[in-house]
């Protein structure tokens, strides 16, 4: 079997041109894929090395390089979440109390009737009925009699879901009409055991999935195939917008003999189908481009977990730092004291507690201009995750931390 990948991509990290060869005189053929993905991580070096032109970047230094349909995804493609109403049936004692949950038993009832049956009146006392939430995210271009994945929640107080069956259900959509209809058994990854004394739960018994649970019945309408199309970035930047426009232009005058993008603002990139091609293939054509892309300097932090992450592009002024952890230490030493002989006391236990308190405090200087600097500069302090967040606090209110700080 022989692989084929266009090779010959140049790009300037600065005016971002790039010569793709598409054509089959540009082409190289592979014997094995492991070949096609050496020749691909070598363009990555390259890239990275800045030896894929000569000239310094008017648009700054590039970060790293991603395929453009992984940093981007076209406006209008998307999910659509669906909702709907139901009752799972054939629970084993484990369903609803009818008396505490009363709209399960008018929906047994409703149910009922139009399956022409007519329940004679007063309170039923099933236990193996259940109302139900049925939520679903519709993919994009899901056509009629696909199938898709569904998740079931309890609504009243059913104990349990497990081996019940989902009758059919209607989801809707946000505009209220109906896209699919959901029914199947369900999977239950959670369990309830009790006994006289204790209960015993294990996960989530109420809530369970139905794969390809629900058939999609109507297929939402989009404007996927017009001539004009546009790129949404996952990460909005200026710089990553301007390049990506770049890219894709100067694979189109090639490719195509016209510009074909053109960038609106930080997120997004308007596109103009060539005529003679489908939107499908124009995008499969562009979608593999490699973009050097840029982020901003931005250091993430979660005060619940003690995680830090720091991007590679902050930086920080040179600080001097003195960062102090107190220890609090109480130890209790009860002493049991015994009365006088014939004196009829009794034994007693005198409470003895004794608290230390230690404090240390280290003092180290912090600058660099690159992340490993600053790694090590605050391993030197000696600090755990959690010092190391209030530290940066600090030096954010100072004015030496040159990045966005971002607490979670």
């Amino acid at each position: 079997m022989r692989f084929t990948i266009a090779v010959g991509l140049m790009l300037l990290s600065g005016s971002a041109i790039v010569q793709a060869a598409e054509s089959s005189a540009n082409a190289k053929d592979f014997r094995t894929p492991a070949e096609a993905q050496a020749a691909w991580r070598k363009a990555e070096r390259d890239a990275d090395d800045g030896r894929w032109g000569g000239a310094a970047s008017p648009l700054g230094e590039g970060g790293a390089i991603a395929r453009l349909k992984d940093i981007a995804k076209i406006q209008g493609v998307r999910d659509n979440q669906l909702v709907g109403y139901g009752l799972v049936i054939g629970l084993n004692g484990t369903g609803d109390s009818l008396r505490s949950a009363p709209f399960t038993e008018q929906s047994l009832r409703a149910m009922l009737d139009n399956l022409g049956i007519n329940p004679p009146p007063g309170d039923s006392r099933v236990k193996n009925v259940a109302a139900v939430i049925v939520t679903a995210n519709l993919p994009p271009f899901a056509g009629r009699g696909s199938r898709i994945d569904i998740t079931v929640s309890s609504l009243g107080d059913a104990t349990s879901l497990a081996g019940g069956t989902l009758v059919m259900t209607p989801l809707a959509a946000a505009d209220g009409q109906t896209y699919a209809v959901a029914q199947g058994n369900m999977i239950v990854s959670g369990f309830t055991a009790s006994g006289d004394a204790s209960t015993l739960t294990q996960g989530v018994p109420t809530s369970g999935r139905i794969p390809n649970g629900a058939l999609v019945e109507k297929e939402v309408a989009g404007n996927f195939g017009q001539d004009e199309l546009v790129v949404e970035l996952q990460d909005p930047d200026f710089t990553t917008a301007v390049r990506i426009t770049d890219t894709i232009n100067a694979f189109a005058r090639r490719r195509y003999n016209q510009p074909v993008a053109k960038e609106r603002d930080s997120k997004s990139i308007r596109l103009r189908k060539p005529k003679n091609i489908s939107a499908t293939r124009f995008l499969a054509e562009i979608e593999g481009l490699p973009v050097v892309t840029d982020e901003v300097a931005r250091v993430v932090v979660d005060e619940r977990t003690g995680t830090v992450v720091i991007g590679d592009k902050v930086r920080i002024s040179r600080v001097a730092i003195s960062h102090g952890s107190l220890s609090v230490r109480v130890t209790e030493t009860p002493t049991v004291v015994q009365p006088e002989p014939f004196s009829y006391g009794e034994t007693a236990v005198e409470p003895n507690t004794t608290i230390e308190a230690t404090q240390t405090s280290n003092i180290g200087v912090l600058g660099g201009t690159d992340l490993e600097n600053l790694v090590k500069g605050l391993n030197q302090i000696g600090v755990k995750p959690q010092g190391i967040i209030a530290i940066l606090q600090s030096i954010k209110t100072a004015g030496a931390l040159h990045a966005e700080l971002v607490v979670q």
